[in-house]
């Protein structure tokens, strides 16, 4: 079932378009991911569908509501959580978690019922008396992740969770993301980390104010028009003089002593591997939702 849809939605602040006629579809129970890097929209689309913002043009729909003229109606049943940590800083987790159960109205009793889990899950339970100031990066996001959660919402809005954090605590708030999704929560996360992609049910890759592609990552990476190789040659100076003459290169990156290259075609990987010779020890490796990107930019 169809929870979000979007037609031929813009935004533009003075003279900047900050998004350009976006279709979206999300159905209920996906984890629907924006994914692009800095400066491409995705902030301003949340708020779009979160009602935080006005639309220059376009129909929103969310939960069978039209916005932004049913956006007080929609706000209960949806959970929003912004790029920077908003929280109060100088009360515990505990009491920051008691402020925002008020704000929605749930009983003593009701939030004693919801908050262990939720603190469970989080990892959190320990630090349940510590000022929110004092917490990690981390931690400070999974508090603003419970503060969103605590009114049970049926989609939930992130934007740019794990950005700022370090990988292990990304992972665990992938994983707590993922806990959700079982339990029916539809998410819409936007981030511009391109392995984050393989996070989602779908994606949307968005650059300039456009979605200039969407699909499942997997349908996405098996439609990538050329072949990717990864090398590491003995002499890496002398790899990286060779590929940049070559012109059946339509992409590539140096890392450290080791190189990702994409070719156009079979041929076309044939002949450098012919060309750098076995010591650059040449192999085919699967495409990436960045080699899509890239791609999709440049064409």
């Amino acid at each position: 079932m169809e929870v979000i849809s979007v037609t031929g939605l813009s935004k533009s602040f003075k003279t900047v378009k900050a998004v350009d006629s976006l279709d979206i579809s999300v159905q209920q129970g996906e984890i629907y991911g924006l994914i692009g890097p800095d400066g491409g929209g995705k902030t301003t689309t949340l708020r779009l569908l979160c009602g935080l913002l006005l639309p220059e043009s376009g129909e929103i729909t969310v939960l069978d509501r039209r916005l932004p003229e049913a956006a007080e109606g929609v706000k209960e049943h949806i959970g929003y959580m912004c790029q920077r940590f908003s929280l109060y800083t100088d009360l515990t987790v505990e009491e920051n978690i008691t402020f925002f159960a008020d704000i929605y109205g749930i009983k003593k009793q009701e939030l004693k019922e919801r908050l262990k889990p939720l603190l469970e899950m989080t990892r959190l339970e320990p630090f349940k008396d510590r000022l929110a100031g004092k917490l990690s990066g981390g931690m400070k996001q999974k508090l603003a992740l419970i503060c969103t959660l605590i009114h049970r919402p049926q989609i939930l809005f992130l934007d740019e969770p794990t950005t700022g954090v370090d990988p292990v605590s990304r992972r665990e708030f992938w994983e707590i993301l993922q806990s959700i999704h079982t339990e029916g929560v539809t998410i819409v996360v936007t981030t511009p980390y391109m392995d984050e992609a393989e996070q989602c049910s779908r994606i949307g890759l968005m650059f300039k104010g456009k979605i200039i592609a969407t699909d499942t990552p997997k349908n996405l990476k098996k439609n990538l028009n050329g072949i990717v190789l990864e090398a590491h040659p003995a002499f890496a100076a002398d790899f990286r003089e060779m590929i940049k003459a070559c012109t059946y290169i339509t992409d590539w990156q140096q890392m450290g002593e080791r190189f990702r290259v994409v070719v156009k075609d079979e041929a076309s990987a044939a002949d450098i591997t012919a060309a750098a010779g076995e010591t650059a020890n040449i192999r085919r490796i699967a495409a990436s939702v960045e080699d899509v990107f890239v791609q999709k930019i440049k064409t």
